[in-house]
């Protein structure tokens, strides 16, 4: 996994710095830095692994004192390659099909599972409106690279559609939803799922996503060395998952989202990013090209957050915001 430049912005450009973060955040933000060597390098690929693996989640975690039930399934993997594997978590007294968030989380390309820390977050949504989660185990690059995570993930959603009313689930109402890698491979999935005119979501629900393999936007100048998930790490992580191609004309919009030229017949796009973190500028864009191709989206940047701030700052006022809006969003796409 070759290190490679920084994108092309002058100095001039960036004098004035990064913006300021929110007073809630900064002094987290600084502790979370101390504890964690930034930015991702390949070296740093293994530690990623060891503290996602520290913060999986259990059965017991999931199962939130009998709220939900979880079944282990297996999903035929792309052709070539071994199974999928899907873990449903489904409410406990929800009569009828539940609606279904299917989970692809993040971990920056390199790292992560479908019982990552970050699962919580969605439980918290699915508990809060009566849904089910499905979280679907990718493969990770360096070792696997794309296509393997978005098909890995196409092949978990053609599963869940596909069985959805024999696990009690609904296959009309299911939302993409994932964090940072997750955001990119919900997004590109919406991209291939609609061309393989293959299970029809309800809706994209895309947190913090990385969309651009370029890494040539502003604010990923600005953040190279700022924040969570930096520029440098950015370019890490997008490297490990394309190799030489990062950067070049061979990549498919279905690994980087912000390379496709058509955005028309996507299901409605929730997006959100911090204004203090290196992908700000993609998902501002990527919202207005949706809209420019008169679909639907929000677009929520929150004002002095870090990258997946709520996540490691839940109590702050500004994630309390983060979380009703997804949860409002989710509720009004799921209406009907």
């Amino acid at each position: 996994m070759p290190h490679s430049p920084a994108p092309a912005v002058s100095a001039e450009a960036l004098a004035g710095g990064p913006p300021p973060f929110d007073a809630e955040l900064a002094a987290p933000l600084g502790a979370i830095l101390d504890a964690m060597p930034m930015p991702l390098t390949p070296e740093l690929v293994a530690d990623r692994r060891r503290r996602s693996a520290a913060g999986r989640l259990t059965d017991a975690d999931i199962r939130r004192d009998g709220r939900f039930e979880i079944e282990e399934h297996t999903a035929p993997g792309p052709p070539g390659a071994p199974g999928v594997p899907l873990l449903v978590c489904r409410p406990v007294g929800v009569s009828g099909p539940c609606p279904v968030i299917y989970h692809t989380h993040g971990g920056g390309m390199v790292a992560g599972s479908h019982r990552s820390t970050e699962l919580a977050g969605e439980l918290d949504r699915a508990q809060e409106l009566g849904l089910a989660v499905v979280s679907v185990d990718y493969r990770l690059a360096p070792e696997h690279p794309d296509p393997a995570p978005v098909e890995d993930c196409y092949a978990g959603l053609v599963r869940l559609a596909g069985q959805a009313v024999e696990w009690g689930l609904d296959p009309d109402r299911i939302v993409l939803s994932g964090n940072s890698a997750g955001g990119a491979l919900a997004a590109g999935l919406a991209l291939l799922t609609r061309d393989r005119r293959g299970p029809r979501p309800r809706g994209q629900l895309l947190q913090f996503p990385m969309l651009d393999d370029r890494c040539a936007t502003y604010s990923h100048a600005q953040m190279d060395r700022t924040g969570l998930w930096d520029g440098a790490s950015n370019r890490a992580g997008w490297t490990a998952l394309l190799g030489e191609r990062r950067g070049t004309g061979s990549v498919s919009c279905y690994a980087a989202p912000a390379r496709a030229a058509d955005l028309s017949g996507l299901p409605p796009a929730f997006i959100e990013v911090g204004s203090v973190e290196a992908l700000r500028d993609e998902g501002v864009a990527l919202a207005n090209r949706i809209w420019q191709a008169s679909g639907q989206a929000e677009l929520h940047v929150w004002s002095g957050a870090f990258h997946s701030f709520d996540e490691w700052v839940p109590e702050a006022e500004i994630s309390r915001a983060a979380h009703l809006a997804r949860v409002s969003w989710l509720r009004r796409i799921l209406a009907g």
